[in-house]
């Protein structure tokens, strides 16, 4: 930043004193002419090294300032130019008009004075270019490609080394030059043609942008003006306008500023359509967020109101709030209640309530046609779920076919939106009531605690210990178990995607599924296919939950399990003494919502002997990490396992729990941990 400043610096006093250098040389330029006598001081030789370096330090000056430009604020660029630079081109020509002013009532002619007004004008004309020639530059990169970055840059290089002209004293408009000019003019054409950013404004902006964008043109008409009046002038001793530079940035200044101008003149009448599309959207996802911004019904109800308003450009409207068996109008718009009951009495006669009802013509129907009603399109939205009549929404056009497809399914998607936001208020508001965080705590706790089981079944064939930790005060694991028959048993474990009340939520729904569908007796892979098929009904697009499910059979020593993306099955098999993971194929529930999803289930068969111990366990163990930002991991969870299998089943977990903490530190829990150690027994006769 410092280096930036000093470069700065230095090129303003560049620009200051080649300037003043430059003034003071055609100024004694004009003297020695003006008296043929004098001795010959100017240096005009030196002019086309001051001249460029005047250029050079302004354009690499403003260069810089550019790259303090950001954001997509486009009005602000343009005032901006306007304000600190196009106001140069009415400054010029108040200083031109003061001079023929004075000149004219003195009636005495100043050669001097016609020098330092030119030699103002200039350097108002490069100030002007330089401010003018990065601005867009600025706006003609947004949203740009490798293709059109090269291309500036090279336009750029190729500009810059048109002043190798004006220092070596090259006449630009030599035939040589000429068919190099014309190429130059088609990259300038081609370069006016990025407007991005005009598509970005709105209607107001467009408007304000129109206003600015012609004053700019008339600043660049007022320059080219005045140079072209003093081209080849007897009164002066330099000319500008042989500055090949200085015409083409004004020529792309130029053409830059007419394409904006004409594509924001012409773009103008469409500008409404895009801000009604943007709107939408705003409103949309307005209506999306209500509930994290902790919006009310009526919120709701008057954003609704609104955007179905601006949506379909309605001239008129109403919407009808259903409280119980009461109906209450809650929102007007250029209709009275009188009008409103004949429309309503109406559509009770042709059974018309509570349903999507479109008209686009009521003049042809001779009931609306008999109300003598202002409007001539009707269309009718009601807000309602499988369960519940929240209430309805009439909207009236003045013209025919005043409500077509598109816009029909614009405010469909708003009436739907409304729906999901509103049950989901109302769960909200029943589940919390008051004191929504205590509560959403207490319930979310209780919830939990009611999943998971306090005991699991003894038995003689096998033996099974638990543990259940939450990171915060909610946690999203979860486990159960469901007795079969009397030889055979299910055991699920779970990680439900997010905390909270949410999780506590899902795991409720995952605990009725697991013991709606295993009442049926149904293998592992089937279940998980069925458990998807209903969580994809309620769980949100953003949410997913792991799992997977055994089926232990003692009497056939066996168990089945499969896996839905939960972690892999850590075993240790007695008769060949090996730990090893289960590595199965398997899914998350609720992240594939369709019938594919049963392509990614798996189901596994397995002999247990005696002595076996199954470890099963959620992420929350082997992604714990210590002060080091260490996982704990598959590996070391196995090593434990190898080390300890030989012990009971309570004793195993604890070592492992034990290791674990000793591993993470006190005080070092991110995340949920559960650990379900199974160890199956030697068969036991009965007594």
């Amino acid at each position: 930043m410092l280096y930036k400043t000093n470069v700065k610096s230095l090129l303003v006093t560049a620009a200051i004193v080649s300037w003043v250098l430059l003034l003071g040389n055609v100024l004694l330029m004009a003297e020695s002419v003006r008296q043929p006598g004098a001795i010959k001081l100017a240096l005009p030789y030196i002019n086309n090294l001051l001249i460029i370096v005047f250029i050079l330090s302004v354009f690499f000056f403003q260069r810089l300032s550019a790259n303090n430009l950001k954001g997509i604020d486009f009005s602000s660029y343009l005032w901006n130019l306007f304000s600190k630079a196009a106001i140069a081109a009415y400054l010029s020509i108040a200083l031109y008009f003061a001079y023929k002013m004075s000149t004219g009532y003195a009636r005495l002619q100043s050669p001097l004075l016609l020098h330092i007004v030119y030699q103002v004008n200039f350097g108002l004309l490069v100030y002007f270019l330089a401010k003018a020639f990065y601005i867009w530059r600025q706006l003609l990169l947004y949203h740009k490609n490798k293709f059109l970055q090269v291309a500036w840059e090279w336009f750029e290089v190729l500009l810059f080394c048109t002043l190798i002209l004006t220092l070596l004293n090259f006449n630009y408009t030599n035939y040589i030059f000429l068919p190099l000019f014309g190429l130059f003019v088609c990259y300038i054409l081609f370069l006016c043609t990025n407007l991005k950013w005009v598509a970005y404004l709105s209607f107001n902006k467009k408007s304000r942008s129109l206003v600015l964008l012609g004053a700019v043109l008339v600043s660049c008409y007022i320059f080219t003006k005045f140079f072209q009046e003093f081209a080849d002038s007897p009164e002066l001793v330099i000319d500008y306008s042989d500055v090949g530079f200085l015409l083409l940035a004004m020529l792309f200044v130029g053409t830059y500023t007419l394409a904006a101008f004409l594509v924001s003149l012409f773009s103008l009448p469409t500008s409404s359509v895009f801000e009604q599309k943007s709107e939408d959207l705003l409103n949309f996802q307005r209506l999306s967020q209500s509930i994290q911004q902790g919006q009310s019904e009526a919120q709701v109800y008057d954003l609704l109101f609104e955007s179905t308003i601006k949506a379909s450009d309605a001239t008129a409207a109403w919407f009808e709030m259903v409280r119980g068996n009461n109906t209450h109008i809650s929102h007007l718009l250029n209709i009275n209640n009188e009008q409103i009951e004949r429309i309503r009495h109406l559509l009770m006669a042709y059974n018309i309530q509570h349903i999507d009802y479109i008209n686009n013509n009521l003049d042809r129907n001779s009931g609306f046609r008999d109300l003598a009603l202002p409007w001539k399109s009707l269309i009718i939205l009601p807000i309602k779920s499988k369960k519940h009549v929240f209430g309805t929404l009439y909207l009236l056009r003045d013209i025919e076919l005043g409500f077509d497809r598109e816009t029909v399914n614009v405010l469909r998607t708003f009436t739907s939106q409304t729906i999901l936001t509103i049950e989901n208020l109302r769960l909200v508001a029943e589940s919390l009531q008051n004191e929504r965080y205590k509560e959403e705590l207490k319930i979310a706790t209780q919830v939990q605690e009611s999943l998971i089981p306090k005991t699991f079944p003894t038995d003689s064939w096998f033996e099974i210990a638990t543990h259940a930790v939450a990171a915060k005060e909610v946690g999203g694991d979860f486990y159960d178990f469901l007795q079969l028959s009397e030889s055979r048993i299910a055991i699920i474990i779970g990680d439900v995607s997010g905390k909270g009340i949410s999780a506590a939520f899902h795991m409720a729904q995952m605990k009725g599924i697991f013991h709606g569908l295993m009442q049926q007796d149904m293998p592992p892979s089937e279940f998980m296919k069925q458990a998807n098929s209903a969580l994809s009904r309620c769980l949100e697009k953003t949410s997913f939950i792991t799992s997977s499910l055994y089926i232990i059979d003692y009497r056939m020593q066996g168990f089945m399990f499969a896996r839905a993306g939960h972690c892999h099955t850590l075993y240790y098999n007695a008769m060949m003494e090996d730990v090893f993971y289960f590595q199965t194929d398997g899914l998350g529930l609720g992240i594939v919502r369709d019938k594919s999803y049963n392509n990614h289930v798996r189901e596994m068969y397995y002999d247990y002997n005696p002595g076996d111990v199954m470890v099963i366990y959620t992420d929350g163990i082997v992604e714990a990490r210590n002060a080091a930002n260490d996982e704990y991991g598959e590996d070391r969870l196995k090593y434990m396992l190898t080390q300890t299998y030989h012990l009971e089943a309570e004793d195993i977990k604890c070592a492992i729990i034990n290791d674990l903490e000793d591993f993470t530190g006190p005080d070092n829990l991110y995340d949920d941990q559960t650990l379900l150690v199974i160890k199956f027994k030697p068969v036991q006769p009965k007594a």
